[in-house]
């Protein structure tokens, strides 16, 4: 044990003389080729812990940016949510008010009629009729056999009614016959809907005038429908040989498969003709 402790207090005097020895060396210049040498690697080794040191400084930094990013972008992308949410609600709010705007200048145009505005909550043109469904009924004073039209022209007329719906048989259903004549030279016929949903213009006598561009209204006979209603635009002419009339193509100006907003004429009456046909069989008869 004494031998150990005697050793070590040599080894540590023999450390202190030769770290004395090494700074007075070093300082009288007796190891300076000595230092540049070893001042290589330990250059390297220094330069390569630096870069290490700043890759892990700059990782750090570009870590804790793109925690700072992926945060800001979130948000960001909450706040473009909100905003496009609002932004369709402000341009179906612009749109509803165009489409009131446009059936009120109509509305004022017109002074024989009185006028319902409603929505078309359901579209059919999948079955044997073609027909939409409005969220109005006999609480707001709609009946069977009203017409329904848009600023555009007729749409059709209301087929079926509950308290607080009403169903519409378009003027496109196969079904629907419409008394009309062309605006400008008073031609008479019928509009009928076609399965294609297109409409079609029949009876029209030979000899006729049928011009194409011409407007189509209605012409109130019947008295299912009031007069001067705009139905559509003759758009071709049909003739063939040996036939009794001609038959004309018409294009309605709308569009029934965007139809959202209607108006249904609540003071017009349907006139029931068939009485007076009765009475006239049985007069024959008599």
């Amino acid at each position: 044990m004494r031998k150990w402790r005697s050793n070590r207090w040599f080894l540590l005097a023999f450390s202190m003389f030769l770290c004395a020895g090494l700074i007075v060396t070093s300082q009288i210049g007796l190891l300076a080729p000595v230092e540049s040498i070893a001042a290589v690697p330990l250059n390297l080794l220094s330069g390569l812990f630096n870069r290490v040191a700043l890759g892990l400084t700059n990782g750090a930094e570009d870590f804790a940016e793109l925690q700072s990013l992926r945060e800001r972008n979130a948000d960001l992308e909450e706040a473009l949510a909100q905003f496009q949410a609002e932004l369709v609600e402000l341009r179906e709010i612009a749109s509803d008010y165009q489409r009131l705007a446009e059936l009120l200048d109509y509305t004022t145009t017109v002074s024989n009629q009185e006028f319902l505005a409603a929505d078309v909550i359901n579209v059919d043109t999948s079955g044997f009729l073609r027909t939409i469904t409005l969220n109005r009924g006999t609480r707001d004073g709609v009946a069977i056999g009203m017409p329904v039209v848009t600023r555009q022209g007729l749409i059709g007329r209301v087929l079926e009614v509950s308290a607080n719906a009403a169903r519409v048989l378009l003027v496109t259903d196969p079904s629907s016959a419409v008394s009309a004549r062309l605006q400008t030279t008073r031609v008479e016929g019928s509009i009928v809907g076609q399965l294609s949903g297109n409409l079609r213009m029949t009876f029209i006598p030979l000899g006729q005038t049928i011009p194409e561009g011409d407007l189509v209204i209605t012409s109130g006979l019947g008295g299912n429908f009031p007069p001067d209603l705009v139905i559509g635009q003759v758009t071709s002419i049909r003739q063939f040989e040996f036939e009794l009339y001609q038959e004309a193509e018409v294009r309605s100006l709308n569009n029934f498969d965007t139809l959202e907003i209607v108006l249904v004429v609540t003071n017009f009456q349907p006139v029931d003709l068939s009485i007076f046909q009765g009475n006239g069989e049985e007069d024959a008869g008599s």
